[in-house]
Formats: C-alpha cells, structure tokens, sequence
C-alpha cells in the first residue's frame, strides 16, 4: 500500500517523503554530525544561525508544509526534535490524523512521551552510536543510562550508524546487537554506515574493505538476532551505492527543509557535498536495492520509477499552469 501512494505521489509530480529539521538546537556536540557540517545548507550558512520556530506558529507552518507536500511519509529530525516536546505533542496527533506516517529521530536526550506510543503510524527512532564507553563520549549528555530511562514502555527503533570506531572494535557490533536485541522496548535494529563529505578525512568513515568484512560479518549474525533488519538485497545496496545523487531514488523522492521551512537540503538529507561512492545511508541502500528489482523478470524497478517521474513532471507543471 505505501508503494502504491508513494507511486500515485510520483505519478502527479510529487515527492512521496518530506524530511523536516524541526528546530536548529541540539544539547549534543556529536563527532561527525552532518546537520552540523558548515556546507551542510550552502550558502543558506551554518544551522545553528537559521531561524526555527516555536510554539503554535511551528505547529502551524510544519501542518501547512505537510498539507502542501502531501507526503506519504514524514521524517521530523534536527537538531534534536525533543527540544520541541511540547510542539510534537500537538503536532503528531494531526499529522497521524493526516494519514502520513510520521518517523521522529531523537538521540532519546530527554524522556519520549508515553501518550506517543498510542498514536498511530508513528515510529520513534533513537540514534545510538555504537557501544557505551564511545557512544557515552561522543553523544553526553544522551548517555546509554538516560536512553535506558527515556525509553522505558516505548516500541521504538535503534539505529546505529557504523563508524570506524566500532567497526574496529573487535566483537563490537555483536555485543551491540546482543545488548538492544536484549531490550523489550525496541522493536526492530537497523544500521547504517557513515557517509562523509567528498575529500573530507574524518576518523569516523569505514574503509571499503573494513565495511565489506562488516557487511560479511552481520549476514553471519541475522540469524542469532532477528531484530536487526539487514535482509540481501540491503546488503547489496551498502555495497553498491547509487551514484551520482541523480540516480539515488531515496534523494529524487524526498524533499527536504531545514529549520526556517524554507530552505532545501540538496542534494538530499545530509546536505552539503555528500561522497556517493562512500554512501552509508540505509534508505538510500534499500531505496537502491528495490530499484534494482527487475518487474516480471524483466524490466528494473528504477526504470519504471524514472518514467513515472517524467510523467509526473509533465502532469504536474500542466496542474500548476
């Protein structure tokens, strides 16, 4: 169903997801972050020095943004969306009432309300960096203690995004999965690679063949952790990315605004001048592997995608003449 809406959103020259940077601030000063990258808006400059919005005013503008896109999936990031508790609040009952899925990514830095768990097409998703003593380093003041606490009667997901750091680790990423697999407040376990900026040198990016014996190793390990999600075809599109932005179905169908609601993240989420050929993001891999689907055998998934959208481009500047 969700691929039927999102094909019937591309079909009329519309992007089916819209990624939102709910406000500029974040408590956190984490290592590698791309929200943070002084490129990461272009000449719009550094987040932190855009505008945001507060109270019903942010309420309102992030409802008529949704009303106006019309997407059939809604991711709420930031800075960190928990500075806006009490707008989400308000916000998220509306938004489910819309019939959008709505996905909020938090660090988990305060507690998540209990009542979001009763709302309908919401997913929480925590970002966790690796195993405690780094991920406590790198993420203070959202420590594993305070996730722990925070997350207590939630259904929530937790994403990790592979650094060097833990893919160095010997036995980490087991321990990793063993730890959250272990914890009946999370749901599913997903994973991502780190994906720099081009010629950027950060210690926290995987050499190619450091992440292909990870991808190797976390095949061997599905199996003793159902609830990390790595099926095959994810795994290809880790190890074959699409390239250049052009061809990366996840960026052509997102479109993506920062703090102020007005200004675009281009290429895609991670903004800036991202390194394609080092892609680590998981929608991007996954996007890539059901493009790579060939339709009765025959035909690739992308392709039909590419006509699609050349139908909707045409149909939607004829619907705004």
């Amino acid at each position: 169903m969700d691929i039927l809406q999102a094909w019937n959103r591309i079909l009329t020259g519309r992007q089916p997801n819209l990624s939102i940077e709910i406000t500029r601030e974040c408590p956190l000063t984490c290592p590698g972050c791309y929200a943070y990258e002084p490129a990461h808006l272009g000449e719009a400059g550094p987040l932190r020095d855009l505008a945001d919005f507060r109270g019903d005013d942010l309420v309102d503008r992030v409802l008529a943004l949704a009303r106006k896109h019309r997407p059939v999936h809604l991711s709420i990031v930031g800075g960190e969306p928990l500075v806006r508790h009490k707008e989400l609040d308000l916000l998220l009952p509306q938004l489910s009432a819309m019939g959008i899925a709505v996905q909020v990514v938090t660090s988990a830095v305060r507690p998540i309300p209990a009542a979001w768990r009763e709302i309908e097409n919401l997913f929480v998703v925590v970002s966790i960096d690796g195993l405690q003593p780094e991920h406590d380093k790198r993420r203070a003041p959202a420590t594993y203690e305070r996730i722990l606490q925070h997350i207590q009667g939630q259904d929530i997901t937790v994403h990790c995004t592979v650094t060097r750091q833990l893919a160095e680790n010997a036995g980490g990423l087991k321990e990793f999965l063993s730890f959250w697999s272990a914890r009946q407040d999370v749901r599913v376990i997903w994973l991502s690679f780190f994906t720099p900026q081009v010629g950027a040198r950060d210690p926290e990016i995987v050499p190619p063949a450091l992440k292909e014996k990870i991808l190797q190793e976390l095949a061997e390990l599905r199996p003793l952790y159902p609830k990390l999600f790595l099926p095959d075809r994810l795994i290809d599109g880790f190890r074959r990315p699409p390239l250049p932005p052009e061809e990366c179905i996840f960026a052509r169908t997102t479109a993506c605004f920062s703090s102020d609601l007005k200004t675009a993240v281009t290429p895609c989420q991670l903004g800036g001048n991202p390194d394609c050929s080092q892609c680590g993001c998981m929608a991007s891999a996954g996007l890539k592997a059901l493009g790579d689907v060939r339709l009765l055998g025959t035909v690739p998934l992308r392709t039909l995608f590419a006509g699609s959208q050349r139908i909707g481009r045409v149909l939607g500047s004829r619907n705004s003449a």
